[in-house]
């Protein structure tokens, strides 16, 4: 089975070139899209050159938008690019190893499944920016456990991987960070068979390039609530 890569990249220069090389060692059918969604630190340019120059081993489809969507904006144009039979998002910055693409979309290959989390939380080893971002990843992940019947630890990771058809089912429409809240929300409400696997993360601080903040979580929340009140009256 092919697996689409699908990297969301705003202002990532100093990262995105060594995640690409990461990729490039690891031994599946795959191909890379890239959605540079408005970079102005020469990551456009560099990307060029790196297509130009067959610079990898595997097909490099790279998308740039004029103006920056926010990331939900970037994953949308990048699912709808990818051709593979798995899509996994993979983020532009160095928080998540691709080392774990593999064990993320075995599930998916081999054992039937339809939507796989690389989960921060069950790992002891992985370092969250700081508590107040853990408590809300916590918290939002938690309301929608309690509110859509899900099991899940980790709703706002990065590492979601999907049978294409179960990704392009669910209707995705968000533009910022709050894709993941419905992302997470729509394969609970449609009892996709689903697991998570452990992964390592090492979390950048604001200063460092990270881009989500308490404005987001508000978000998340917000469409949370917005699709449970859907849900009563129609399927989402």
């Amino acid at each position: 089975m092919k697996t689409s890569v699908v990297i969301p990249s705003f202002n990532e220069l100093k990262t995105l070139p060594e995640i690409l090389k990461r990729i490039a060692a690891i031994p599946m059918d795959k191909e890379v899209v890239v959605v540079d969604d408005g970079s102005t630190d020469g990551t456009r340019e560099w990307l060029d050159g790196a297509v130009r120059d067959n610079l990898f081993p595997f097909p490099l489809k790279v998308i740039k938008h004029p103006a920056n969507k926010g990331k939900g904006g970037a994953l949308l144009t990048g699912f709808a690019a990818a051709g593979g039979d798995i899509i996994i998002i993979q983020d532009a910055d160095l928080e998540y190893d691709p080392k774990y693409i593999p064990e993320i979309v075995l599930p998916i290959a081999e054992g039937g499944f339809d939507v796989v989390y690389g989960s921060r939380l069950l790992s002891e080893r992985s370092r969250i920016y700081n508590i107040l971002y853990l408590w809300g990843n916590q918290f939002l992940t938690a309301l929608i456990d309690l509110l859509f019947g899900a099991k899940m630890t980790d709703s706002y990771t990065c590492y979601k991987a999907f049978r294409a058809p179960v990704l392009r089912s669910l209707g995705l429409v968000s533009n910022g960070f709050e894709i993941e809240a419905e992302i997470s929300c729509k394969v609970a409400f449609r009892r996709y068979k689903f697991t998570e696997t452990a992964v390592v993360s090492v979390s950048r601080s604001r200063i460092e390039g990270k881009k989500i903040n308490y404005k987001d979580a508000v978000k998340g929340v917000l469409k949370i609530l917005e699709l449970r009140f859907k849900s009563f009256f129609t399927e989402i």
